[in-house]
């Protein structure tokens, strides 16, 4: 069985099973329009999983699936684009948690990496996230909370970002 979100404008990049899957709050306008996660100019994403380990490559957004091949997938919580994240409600990503925590169920990952706190926060009910590994699963699978790699987010430089992500690379690792 395939899981389909009908309203989806990024095709998810899953598998079930996955170790990680990566989970973005929501599509920006570029990669909506060209159907590839982390498309934006500015975004860092697959340079920092490349520098952090996860990838003996860095991989261009047109190929984007090959991270399954590292036991990696990539979804967004919210399938609509915005140009800036600023422009959902919290209670759109609140009303969109549910579908979500069923798609993460469905596709049962060891560790569900939230990219910001944002998602979590609304989807949960809980205004202070922290970052790292959290205390409660997400639809049954380890929640872990990173900081966003977009170009926008200024109050993470590149090395901080690359250091939050080797240590989620290194635990899962250790993880049986």
């Amino acid at each position: 069985m395939t899981y389909v979100d009908s309203q989806q404008s990024l095709p998810d990049v899953l598998e079930p099973g996955l170790s990680l899957i990566f989970c973005g709050i929501n599509p920006g306008m570029r990669a909506a329009s060209t159907g590839h996660h982390f498309e934006g100019r500015g975004n860092r994403f697959w340079r920092v999983m490349h520098l952090a380990g996860f990838t003996p490559a860095q991989i261009r957004p047109e190929d984007d699936r090959t991270v399954l091949q590292y036991g990696c997938g990539l979804t967004t919580v919210v399938p609509r684009p915005t140009a800036q994240v600023a422009e959902l409600s919290r209670s759109e990503i609140e009303l969109a948690g549910d579908e979500f925590r069923r798609k993460i169920e469905h596709h049962a990952p060891q560790t569900i990496v939230f990219l910001g706190k944002m998602a979590l926060s609304a989807i949960s009910g809980t205004r202070n996230i922290d970052w790292g590994l959290q205390t409660k699963p997400f639809g049954g699978a380890r929640a872990w909370v990173l900081p966003n790699p977009s170009g926008l987010n200024r109050a993470f430089d590149l090395d901080a970002l690359v250091a939050a992500y080797r240590e989620l690379r290194i635990a899962v690792a250790s993880t049986p």
